[in-house]
Parts: structure tokens; sequence; C-alpha cells
């Protein structure tokens, strides 16, 4: 038996101590609790996490389930967090958590250095916008892959297949003529790292990205990474605006290595940083996003219904352009997320509840906004004619379309007892490669397609 497993028996021995204390807990009943942390821990520990971080995290999620979970996790609070923050990792050798946080830190320094590289060939950023903009995904979820490669011990097939995609991705970004001013390469800039982001989830997931589990835990990351990003991002813009006025005041401007070489390398190496935070400490912010989610379901739910109130009140149709295209897909995306954060965080053994009728209540709303959105793209199509991005906005709310209302039929059965909050999961997460799927036509076939233009 290893350090890790020692150290993990203690606490399972120190929790198991804790029930039996409570008297009015049956000797069977303390076997089967066991049984399901058990059965958490290693599903934690197979997605990366050390022993020590998997047992507070199972601890805390069944703390949701059970009030004697829950005021163990209290009553222990202290000594679990002082195990996660203070302490060197548990079952981690020193020298191997410095290896990883060296490899990160060098990874990070190789996107920062990456985004610099074309300027060795006088492609500058100022003068090159459409290349860095196809190209921004490229200078860094590769790495990002490799990370994940090496923390989950991929096969050569699974890197081989990675390699591959990225490699394709480089030459169809790279390789079409498109016009000084092009819609398809914004639709390139803006699909492509949408495509690499899955690539990436794929070594992320490991051999677990076939099963439902495993891409429900990558959609998790996600959300989280998100956090972390921006929480990175407004300290970097707080680090930017203060090096401006500071040297302002010396008589020295700053505002072009801020622009040139501080903002586009810092944000790639924050990609590498922000996804090795979520890695080291998911135990401690896992249930941020959750959290977010059920705090804003219920704001969104209002804003779309009143939305819909109003355009059903004044009669005004919908004038689909560009940046209104842009703010429905974000906003219907933003609801999607809202679903996938709040069930990531539901036991899907509990009945339904008031929050699961406020998630309906969304769904719908957003089902009936995007069916809007739909016959606007379709109106504007047919007076003002075909043009990329009226084609990539059909289709991405098409399938947004199906998903949202295959996502309410299985949540009304879900309220009325007819099904279990199991199928709803599968049907998010086996969706997810049509959104790939998808994204990869918009950036292969949309430039010859429409001529580049």
């Amino acid at each position: 038996m290893t350090e890790a497993d020692q150290v993990l028996e203690a606490q399972i021995d120190l929790w198991r101590d804790f029930l039996r204390a409570r008297q009015a807990i049956h000797a069977g009943d303390i076997a089967e609790m066991e049984d399901h942390l058990r059965q958490r821990i290693a599903g934690l520990c197979a997605v990366g996490l050390a022993p020590d971080e998997a047992f507070l995290v199972a601890v805390k999620r069944m703390g949701a389930l059970d009030a004697i979970s829950r005021e163990f996790a209290r009553e222990h609070s202290e000594r679990l967090w002082k195990q996660l923050v203070a302490a060197p990792q548990m079952g981690v050798p020193s020298a191997t958590a410095r290896k990883e946080t060296l490899a990160v830190f060098g990874l990070a320094l190789a996107a920062a250095v990456a985004v610099k590289i074309p300027a060795l060939f006088g492609l500058s950023l100022q003068t090159n916008e459409s290349f860095y903009a196809r190209n921004a995904s490229l200078f860094v979820l590769p790495l990002l892959a490799v990370y994940f490669a090496g923390k989950r011990g991929l096969t050569a097939r699974t890197i081989a297949v990675l390699a591959a995609l990225f490699a394709a991705a480089a030459v169809f970004a790279n390789i079409y003529p498109f016009a000084p001013v092009s819609s398809t390469a914004a639709l390139t800039a803006v699909h492509l790292p949408m495509l690499l982001w899955l690539a990436a989830g794929v070594a992320y997931a490991g051999n677990r990205w076939r099963q439902a589990a495993g891409r429900m835990d990558f959609i998790r990351f996600t959300g989280e990474f998100f956090i972390y990003f921006v929480l990175i991002a407004m300290g970097g813009v707080v680090l930017c605006a203060i090096a401006a006025m500071i040297f302002k005041a010396a008589g020295i401007r700053v505002d072009e290595f801020l622009s040139n070489w501080l903002v586009p390398c810092g944000a790639a190496g924050a990609v590498i940083i922000g996804s090795w935070l979520v890695e080291a400490k998911q135990s401690v912010v896992e249930n941020m996003a959750p959290v977010l989610a059920r705090l804003f379901t219920p704001l969104f739910a209002a804003l779309l219904m009143v939305f819909l109130a109003t355009l059903l009140v004044t009669g005004r149709g919908l004038a689909i352009e560009r940046e209104l295209l842009i703010v429905f897909d974000l906003l219907l995306v933003l609801v999607l997320g809202l679903l996938l954060y709040a069930m990531s965080a539901r036991d899907r053994d509990a009945p339904p509840g008031a929050f699961d009728v406020m998630q309906v209540l969304l769904l719908l709303a957003a089902l009936l906004v995007d069916a809007v959105a739909l016959w606007a793209i379709a109106a504007r199509i047919g007076e003002f004619g075909v043009t990329p991005n009226r084609i990539a906005a059909l289709g991405e709310n098409a399938i947004l379309l199906v998903n949202l209302a295959w996502s309410a039929v299985l949540y009304i059965r879900f309220l009325r007892r007819r099904g279990g909050f199991e199928a709803l999961e599968r049907w998010q997460t086996n969706y997810v490669p049509v959104y790939a799927a998808w994204a990869a036509t918009v950036v292969i076939a949309f430039p010859p397609l429409f001529k580049y233009m």
C-alpha cells in the first residue's frame, strides 16, 4: 500500500468513526455509505485528483445529500482545508509536484513565445489581425493538450490522433486565400477555438472521453476554467492600467509594449496557468460554476420571458444583423451553460424540486427565443440573400434548437417522474460531438464554398 493509500484509509477511518459515534446510524448503513464514498473517490482520482483531494470533494458532495456527512465536513473543515491548501499534496512527492509546476510554467512560457514567433517573419499584430485571430487558439491549445496528455498518461495512438487534428487545423486556418476583409476568415477565427477546445477536452478526459461522466467532467472543468481565466484577466487589466500610469508619471509611454507584448503573451500563458489552477485546486472551487448557475438561472429566465412578452405585445420582428446574431448565440450558449453547470452539481437520484421547474422555464423561454431568431434569420436570407454569417448562424441556431428542444422534453419527463435525470445528462454529453462537427464544417467547407469572402 502506497503512502497516498495509507493517508486515504486514515481519512476514511476518521470519517467512519465519526459515523459510528452517531448511534442512530446502523452498521449496515455505514457500510453502504462507505461504499458510496469510495466510488466517488475512485471516480475523482480517475480524472487526476490526488487521493486526499478526492476524499475532500467526495465528502463535500455527500454533505449535500445527508446531514451526517455535512456535519462531518463542517467539523473537520479546518483540518481538511489546511490539508489541501497549506500542506504539500499528500501522496504526491514534493519533487513530483515541483516538476509539474515547472512543466506548467514552461508550457505557459512556450505559449507566450509562440504568440510572438510570427513577428520574426514580419507578421505584426497590428497589420495581420486576421492571421492572429485565425491562429490564436493554435498558439495555446496544443500546449494545453500536451499538459493534459502528460497528466492523464494518454496512449501513443490517442496522442497521434490529437497531433494530426491540431496539424490539420493549422493547415485549414492558413491554406485558404482569404480576401482582405473576409467573413469566412472571421468565422474560422470563431469556430476553430471551439473545435480545438473539444480536442483538448479529449486529452483532459483521457480514456473516459467515451463515457458520459468523462465528458461531463470536462464540461465542469470548462466552467471553472472560465471563472479562473476571467479573474486572471481582471488582474491583468489592473496590472496594465497601473503600469501605464506609473510609467507615464516618469515620462515613459509603455502602451506599445503592453498591447504588443504583455497582453497577448499574458493571455496565452493565462490559459495554461488557469487550467493548472483548476486541476490543482479543483476540490476547493469545484462548485463555483454550479452556484453561479443557480444564481443566474432565474435572472436569465426572467430576461427571456420579458423579451418574448415585449415582442408579443409590440408585434415587432427582429432586425437580425451580424452583431445581434452574435448576441443571440452567446445568450443561448449561456443558457445551455447554466443548464449544464446546474446539472453537474445535482444529485441524479434526488426528486424534482422548485429549481428544476425554473430550469424548465428557462429552457422553454430559450427555445422560443431560438425559434424566433431562426425565423428572423430565414427571413433575412430570403430577403437579402445568402451570406456566410447568416448560414453559420442558421446552422448554429438549428443545432441549439434541437439540443434545447429535446432537453426540455427530457426535463419535463423528469418533472413528471416518467424518466430519470441521467437521461438528460447523457443527452447533453452525447450532443457535444455535434458542435464539434459543425465547427469543423465552418472551418473547412465555408471558405471555398463562399469563395474566401
